[in-house]
């Protein structure tokens, strides 16, 4: 007999609800159950190789092929089977000592990568030591492996600058001045800060300019012919690096109040080149009535040739493990500076029936007094406007720039004004080097690689003088290079050839911004006219940071002093004599 739909509806419990009765116990007959999630696979019913997935050697593998696209039953919840540990044997844990395999990228022909690991059984590990990893072979050849101790590499590999350069300490570089507890500091200057700076100036004009120069000799600009090689020669010529403050031509300069802002190219390249310099130096701002003079001390770091200074590895000092006392930075300084000094005037033709006679004499030769003869120099005295819009005076800068020597063109037969600098060599195998290329054998045939890496290392160096050759408008700048002709004898040295550059171009190959260094001028200056008093102060890079400084001193500061206040005052007076 059929059942009609009334009677099965009359059948349900009354209560609103139907089906098996919900219950929150989790025991069936007493035994305890894992409960069925939706996200768990369906897989063996008692699987005993769960735990050779950390098994090694052949039975691992053999019986857990797959265990990554496997999960075990009730595999997404926890465990109610867990067994609790005794107390006796939390103490215990287990070392795994297995090798973790990471895909790395090489740096091209071999090279290195700092990983860091996340523990030392693992990825999925925390604590532990990073490992050092080390990828040796050529090109794509991965064959990567690890040495936490930092040994030595298969055959291709290379050290990433010293297995113990990541934690090395920072260098402790001294003050080029003894900042004295009655200096009151007035400012501090990030390298950020003035990296941002710009302004547009005008290539600016020629106010006067003094003494002659001798014609350049060309047979320099040919490579030298194998095994003769032209050595440097000392040559005694009197050449002068007056300060602004004692330069008679700016005092009448500033009588007649033809600018406001009054330097030389040497002190104003350094400015002007600030965020690139490493080591330490300084300067002194004299601000009397509405003038304002940069000065540089007697025996300054500023008259100093440094070498390598832009380095990763610059030169040490003896207290930080240097024992080639002719490779310490301040004699590498001392010798950069003897070179470039004998190297201008042995590159000129002293002829009295052919030089370049400027319109007026040298203003601080004195032939009654002085014995030597007198250099290849020119002194150009040129103006600059840093004017902005919202000032309500012109503000004009005037610098004394220097020019050494003069060629004539080839095609034109117009004379060409030169900036002649030299480049120095020490060793390329010793501490400081830089990774310099040998210069005996790679200046000829590659000559762009080895000023590649001189701009990497003297980059201040190349950018002040480049700045100075786009202040004194030349024509060319020579840069020479010359090399020791023996490594360990710092006293006798060979030039290796004279390479020109058009200093625009040079610096924009070096990246060099000159609206970048304007700008840096203008915000000392405000600095400086933001005192509204005349006082005198001094700007100090600082020895291990990135930053400038600038102090206000007692008006006496510096004068009354026979001995130098710093390091600095020391080299120069060795380089002097």
């Amino acid at each position: 007999m059929p059942v009609s739909l009334s009677d099965i509806v009359a059948s349900l419990p009354s209560d609103g609800t139907w089906g098996p009765p919900t219950t929150t116990n989790s025991l069936v007959d007493g035994v305890p159950y894992a409960p069925y999630s939706k996200g768990d696979k369906l897989g063996r019913m008692a699987d005993w190789t769960t735990e050779g997935k950390d098994r090694e050697g052949r039975g691992g593998r053999q019986y857990n092929r797959n265990y990554k696209d496997q999960q075990v039953y009730g595999a997404g919840t926890s465990s109610l089977f867990a067994v609790q540990v005794a107390e006796d044997e939390s103490s215990f844990s287990v070392v795994d000592n297995t090798r973790a395999s990471t895909k790395t990228r090489g740096f091209g022909r071999g090279g290195a990568t700092f990983i860091r690991g996340r523990g030392r059984g693992g990825r999925d590990q925390r604590g532990g030591r990073g490992t050092f990893q080390r990828v040796g072979g050529r090109g794509a050849q991965q064959n990567t492996y690890y040495d936490n101790r930092g040994g030595r590499g298969g055959r291709g590999g290379r050290r990433f600058g010293g297995w113990k350069d990541y934690d090395k300490p920072q260098r402790n570089r001294d003050s080029s001045v003894n900042i004295k507890p009655d200096w009151q500091m007035l400012e501090e200057i990030d390298f950020n800060r003035l990296a941002k700076l710009n302004l547009e100036t005008s290539t600016g004009e020629d106010i006067d300019n003094y003494g002659f120069l001798y014609y350049y000799d060309r047979s320099y600009d040919k490579p030298p012919v194998k095994n003769t090689e032209r050595k440097l020669n000392v040559v005694d010529r009197a050449a002068y690096n007056v300060t602004t403050s004692q330069d008679p031509i700016i005092h009448e300069l500033a009588e007649k109040d033809e600018a406001t802002i009054f330097a030389t190219d040497n002190i104003l390249s350094m400015l002007m080149c600030a965020p690139r310099s490493v080591y330490s130096w300084d300067m002194v701002i004299t601000r009397s009535g509405n003038k304002i003079f940069l000065d540089k001390r007697d025996g300054s770091s500023l008259d100093m040739v440094s070498v390598n200074e832009n380095a990763a590895d610059a030169p040490l000092e003896a207290s930080e493990g240097n024992k080639d006392q002719i490779n310490f930075p301040g004699a590498l300084a001392l010798e950069a500076t003897f070179i470039n000094h004998n190297f201008v005037n042995q590159t000129v033709i002293e002829a009295d029936n052919s030089k370049y006679e400027m319109q007026h004499e040298n203003p601080f030769y004195n032939p009654s007094e002085e014995t030597e003869a007198l250099a290849s120099k020119a002194y150009k005295y040129r103006r600059f406007d840093l004017s902005l819009e919202k000032d309500e005076d012109p503000l004009h800068l005037i610098v004394r720039t220097e020019l050494d020597a003069v060629v004539k063109n080839n095609i034109s037969g117009e004379d060409q004004f030169l900036v002649v600098k030299a480049l120095n060599e020490f060793d390329h195998k010793a501490q400081g080097s830089g990774g310099a290329l040998d210069w005996r054998t790679k200046l000829t045939s590659q000559r762009g690689a080895v000023v590649a890496t001189e701009m990497k290392n003297n980059s201040c160096k190349l950018a002040r003088w480049t700045v100075q050759s786009i202040l004194a408008r030349a024509d060319v700048m020579k840069l020479g290079f010359v090399s020791r002709t023996t490594p360990k004898s710092n006293d006798r040295h060979v030039i290796l050839g004279v390479v020109g550059y058009d200093p625009r171009k040079f610096a924009e190959q070096m990246n060099l911004n000159l609206n970048n260094g304007w700008g840096i001028v203008r915000t000392i200056v405000d600095m400086i006219r933001g005192m509204n008093k005349d006082g005198k102060y001094v700007l100090v890079k600082d020895p291990n940071k990135n930053l400038l400084r600038l102090y206000e001193v007692p008006a006496g500061t510096f004068e009354e002093e026979d001995e130098g206040p710093g390091g600095g005052e020391e080299v120069g007076e060795d380089g002097g004599e």
